[in-house]
């Protein structure tokens, strides 16, 4: 052993060829932060300092190869300033150059994963075997930065312009079998065999066979295309993939900048255009929210694994009412390989249901995510019933009947006679209090909230709403289904709309409030969607269904009349009275005609605007902005109140309950987030212009207190 550390070691095999092996101590992943590119450093020191050592071989002791940069030191090191990140960038290429500059083979071994820096380091190295397993890429511009040890430069002169512009703005992990066609490895092999691949190349290498240096010399120059090819590349990827990647997330585009400027200049200054580009990005409020998403999405995944010591074993579930939102649960379920009951009073609803399941299951196998033989298994484990005959053996029930108090109440009671003591039975009520939902049971300990969103096959949140009498035991193995399931469970207090309606319905207000202000519907969806909404605020009521908005803006009333009750005729009661419910009779704010795929097409209808006319009070002239704060500022200060009321235990899983369930634009890091990058007192100082439009716009004591103390949500 020539070195030793606690992240890297460097032993000597037979022939000189010596094994520079990643293993963090402590972690169950190899990932480069501070101290392992300090041993790394120490460790190329090492090997160049021996001279008996005939050539490297990189390799891993754990699962994975290396899966990338410590996200979680990106908080602090984005502190610095542009100059000091650009030196703490070169300082790092300076290592992998000097490892680069061995004046011995090099080969990389890849297992598992190589992500970010961990395909940066395989692209140090001369040579790149792959285990046939493996999945390897640079997906840094989802963070909002673009790769900035060395990515930027060595892949494309690898692999090609194009094929390193698809690579790093795209982000995608990428196979073995394409990998090797672009030439990004040299080798893939059984994953038993790797090890003995990657010293097989060494050896060829030391033996003259394969000349490393011809190979290396690549890295080093400049690429390989002339003016005209060089505008060709640059110029046509640039303009695709603005359109693909919007005007809010400028890493993609920024990478190929860089990757054009530094095409005429050999690696080291390449390096130096680089890192000033990665830094101009890290300083960006972008970077700084979806790191910040990322950081929260691990933690929220960290807390719901805790609940695994308490959760019951689901072996079989059961959803009660079928229909779309019944046959989507089903599917989820089943698809996931936990069998489902799926009961309705109506065989026309189990047939929906059927039919829900088949078709989301049809789509994955036409996009051959999914065997035959495969969706007919998960079918078969979809069982409709219209009894209770098997819920004795039911782990979990999901009930999904009608937004009704009075219906759930006697389906509840209803379905507890049937099912074993021990089970679950958890509401996919979207606004009732799971409080309230609990006084029809015997048993209200086993009894939880388990708010699935619509579309369940594409929405990845799950609300688990723990209410007064509710079981840890009920809410950890709510949590562990949900999880298997595929879904985010967030776990929120009880309250009416728990987090994610009860903080949507004041943004609702909002739009409500600008349509009598004489604000035109069209003009409000634009604007929210330039700021990054996936849908505006009409649109987004004409999904979700004028019905459902108008009982949960009654459910909210009810629920927090000091500032959600409001006796004035709003348009959505205009379109609700019309039976303009949206996309389901095919009129709402807009009027729908079918596509060439058989899909909704929302187009402008001149009928709605007469509708409107008795609810518009005034004609005041708005700017974009300030149709963006009546929008944001009710949404922003309902989530502080979540938060402050211990809705939501902290201000991660509120943003991330906003981002996974109304979509919330992720490069904006949620409504905490957001006000963060505002400024407390500057966000408290838009509130306070539209305090006349009453306490939904009225900022919280405690965010005073805050503003006033410079304090922030995060850091």
């Amino acid at each position: 052993m020539i070195y030793e550390g606690k992240a890297i070691t460097v032993q000597i095999l037979e022939d000189g060829i010596a094994e520079l092996r990643f293993d963090l101590q402590g972690e169950s992943v190899n990932k480069f932060n501070q101290a392992t590119l300090a041993e790394l450093k120490a460790a190329v020191d090492s090997i160049q300092s021996d001279s008996s050592i005939t050539g490297v071989i990189v390799t891993s002791g754990k699962d994975v190869f290396i899966v990338g940069a410590d996200i979680t030191e990106f908080v602090q090191a984005f502190q610095l300033s542009e100059e000091e990140l650009v030196a703490a960038n070169l300082e790092t290429n300076r290592i992998f150059n000097a490892f680069e500059d061995l004046n011995v083979p090099t080969v990389a071994a890849i297992n598992g994963l190589a992500l970010g820096g961990g395909l940066e380091m395989c692209l140090a190295c001369d040579f790149r075997v792959m285990a046939q397993s493996t999945k390897i890429g640079l997906p840094e511009t989802k963070l909002g930065i673009y790769p900035g040890f060395g990515g930027t430069v060595r892949l494309p002169r690898l692999i090609g312009v194009d094929n390193a512009v698809e690579w790093i703005a795209g982000g995608a992990e990428q196979r073995a079998d394409n990998a090797l066609k672009v030439r990004a490895v040299d080798a893939v092999v059984a994953d038993d065999k790797l090890r003995d691949a990657a010293l097989d190349l060494v050896r060829r290498a030391i033996a003259g066979e394969l000349d490393f240096r011809a190979k290396r010399q690549p890295k080093l120059e400049k690429i390989k295309l002339n003016t005209i090819e060089q505008m060709m590349a640059f110029e046509t990827t640039k303009g695709f993939v603005a359109g693909q990647a919007g005007p809010n997330y400028p890493a993609p585009v920024e990478a190929i900048k860089t990757i054009q400027k530094a095409a005429n200049h050999g690696r080291d200054k390449a390096l130096e255009i680089e890192a000033a580009g990665f830094a101009k990005l890290a300083k960006t409020t972008v970077a700084a929210s979806l790191v910040g998403l990322f950081l929260n999405d691990q933690a929220l995944k960290s807390k719901a694994k805790k609940y695994d010591k308490q959760a019951g074993d689901v072996k079989l579930a059961a959803v009660l009412g079928a229909g779309i939102m019944g046959g989507g649960i089903a599917y989820q379920s089943a698809s996931k390989g936990t069998p489902i009951l799926m009961k309705d009073i109506r065989e026309e609803g189990i047939q929906l249901g059927l039919d829900e399941a088949a078709k989301l299951l049809g789509k994955r196998v036409e996009k051959g995510r999914m065997k035959p033989a495969q969706m007919a298994q998960a079918l078969n484990a979809i069982r409709p019933t219209m009894s209770y005959g098997d819920f004795g053996n039911v782990d979990i029930v999901v009930e999904a009947v009608v937004e009704n108090p009075k219906v759930k109440h006697a389906v509840l009671a209803e379905v507890e006679q049937y099912v074993k003591d021990d089970a679950i039975i958890a509401s996919n009520t979207s606004t009732i209090s799971i409080t309230y939902l609990a006084q029809a049971l015997k048993r209200p300990e086993n009894f939880v909230g388990m708010h699935f969103f619509n579309p369940v096959h594409m929405m990845p949140l799950v609300e688990v709403i723990r209410g007064e009498k509710s079981s840890e035991k009920a809410v950890a193995t709510t949590v562990a289904y949900a999880r298997k399931m595929g879904k985010t469970p967030i776990v929120v207090n009880d309250c009416p709309g728990f987090l994610v309606n009860r903080v949507l319905f004041p943004y609702f207000g909002g739009f409500a409030r600008l349509i009598g202000m004489g604000a035109d519907f069209q003009r409000v969806d634009k604007i929210m969607e330039k700021f990054g909404w996936p849908m505006g605020p009409a649109y987004l009521m004409d999904v979700v269904g004028m019905d459902t908005g108008h009982h949960g803006r009654d459910v909210m009333a009810e629920g927090y009349p000091d500032r959600m009750a409001d006796k004035t005729k709003t348009a959505v009661d205009v379109m609700y009275e019309a039976n303009r419910l949206g996309q389901k009779t095919g009129k709402g704010f807009y009027a729908y005609e079918v596509d060439k795929k058989g899909k909704p097409k929302k187009v402008v209808d001149p009928e709605a605007y007469e509708l409107l006319k008795p609810v518009v009070l005034e004609q005041r002239e708005l700017t974009d902005e300030e149709i963006v704060e009546i929008m944001m500022v009710p949404l922003c200060l309902e989530t502080v109140r979540c938060l402050e009321d211990g809705i939501v235990e902290s201000a991660a899983d509120a943003d991330m309950g906003l981002i996974y369930g109304i979509g919330f634009p992720p490069f904006r890091g949620g409504a905490l987030r957001y006000i963060d990058t505002i400024g407390v007192a500057e966000f408290v100082a838009i509130a306070d212009k539209y305090a006349e439009f009453g306490p939904m716009y009225h900022p919280t004591e405690k965010l005073r207190e805050m503003a006033a103390n410079g304090k922030k949500f995060f850091g």
